[in-house]
């Protein structure tokens, strides 16, 4: 009879175990690039950038398609893509930097630091013919945890949920943000004169809140939001590729955007949203928008994330205080407060979406999960419980399904997560 040593046996067994595997983290992968070459084919987009990082380490990072279809220019992992709303995450943060300082409190009135924002008052009738409208005084004035949350009242221009506001801001000139010329000051004392379309506080509605935060970051730190940005968050963080307005040298690896048309990718030429350049990324004149503004990259935004998941450090530098970043994930939404333009039980913090007990049989992802987009379909979310980051990047204008793109790679990357720790990292 053949003898083995328990450290024979045991070392098979780990042979085993490592090839299932070595198995499972290759069908893992392979699901991600089947599903990416599959909206390729089908000319959901013209290409992506992936990153996904788990417990600090980068364990998927792929580019797919092209970032200029016309010249052939592959996508390549340091593109650089319009984030445009995810810009909303990097404001919050350097806001809450702020807030820490004694700087303001959440629950004062906007009007204390923008006198504009005094007295509002919210839409009651709306002339089509000529934009004219009538209001009413707001039951109380916004608070600065309200443009955190998007309760204040103040929509969108272009793409309002009530279409009466896409007039009464065009003719007034207000600007959503995505590559918008101007003055930041000017522009948000001009949204300050406009009326609310409900009561603060009564109503989660996206909007330009973030805008107006941009700016008080500007009054609280006597500099200019893009120079705050720069020394108190990029620097730390070794964002190199994330600007308002990038470097010449730089601007070669900015993605050309696409909109599909009778199934077919053509890039955008025209003008976007309220006449505004699709090339505003390296357009002189562009005002810093906190709500919409940034460009940046995979790398350089999963490292913002990071310091999310490390509870406000990284690399051994402290942004925030663990206890700012708890106070951020909170909910802000109360059962009382009705949310406009999106789903059953959406949950809201100080600028995340957030997946919590509430509504967490809507999404693959843990409970605690924080999350959001930009307009031209980049996505990304990081879940605490799991330690994962996950970024999918593409550049695609008014995309008919905005959330399908990050659920569908959060569905084809969760099964798997359990087979993580067996990966030998």
């Amino acid at each position: 009879m053949i003898k083995y040593t328990f450290s024979f046996i045991m070392a098979i067994a780990f042979i085993g175990i490592s090839v299932e595997a070595q198995t499972i983290k290759k069908e893992k992968y392979d699901r991600i690039d089947k599903l990416a070459e599959q909206l390729l084919n089908q000319k959901k987009i013209s290409g992506t950038s992936i990153l996904l990082i788990k417990d600090g380490t980068v364990i998927y990072e792929k580019a797919f398609g092209f970032a200029d279809i016309e010249t052939k220019k592959p996508m390549e992992t340091n593109s650089i893509f319009r984030i445009a709303s995810q810009t909303k995450a990097i404001t919050s943060i350097a806001a809450m930097i702020l807030w820490e300082e004694g700087k303001f409190l959440l629950d004062e009135p906007v009007s204390k630091y923008i006198p504009a924002f005094k007295n509002p008052k919210v839409l009651v009738s709306f002339n089509a013919k000529d934009s004219s409208y009538t209001t009413k005084p707001a039951s109380r004035e916004i608070t600065v945890r309200d443009l955190f949350r998007h309760t204040s009242g103040i929509t969108y221009p272009v793409f309002s949920i009530d279409e009466r506001f896409n007039a009464i801001y065009a003719k007034a000139g207000i600007t959503t943000g995505i590559g918008s010329k101007g003055i930041l000051k000017e522009e948000i004392i001009k949204l300050g004169n406009m009326p609310l379309l409900h009561n603060p506080s009564e109503a989660f509605t996206y909007g330009l809140n973030t805008d107006v935060l941009g700016y008080l970051v500007e009054i609280w730190s006597g500099k200019k939001l893009d120079v705050f940005f720069k020394e108190r968050i990029f620097e730390p963080l070794n964002m190199n590729d994330t600007y308002f307005t990038l470097p010449k040298e730089k601007e070669n690896r900015l993605v050309s955007v696409y909109h599909n048309l009778n199934s077919k990718l053509e890039k955008v030429k025209i003008p976007i949203y309220e006449g505004n350049e699709i090339m505003y990324p390296i357009t002189k004149g562009i005002y810093n928008s906190g709500g919409a503004g940034l460009s940046s990259t995979t790398a350089d935004y999963g490292k913002f994330l990071q310091m999310l998941l490390n509870k406000g450090e990284y690399n051994h530098k402290r942004l925030i205080g663990q206890k700012t970043v708890a106070l951020l994930m909170e909910n802000q939404l109360s059962d009382a407060v009705k949310i406009n333009g999106m789903g059953e039980d959406f949950q809201f913090g100080l600028g995340f979406g957030l997946v919590t007990e509430k509504n967490k049989y809507l999404y693959s992802s843990s409970t605690g999960t924080f999350y959001w987009g930009g307009a031209f379909n980049t996505h990304y979310w990081a879940d605490p419980k799991e330690g994962l980051i996950g970024l999918v990047f593409t550049q695609e204008y008014m995309p008919e399904s905005y959330w399908d793109l990050g659920l569908l790679f959060k569905n084809t990357i969760y099964p798997y997560l359990n087979s993580e720790s067996n990966e030998g990292r």
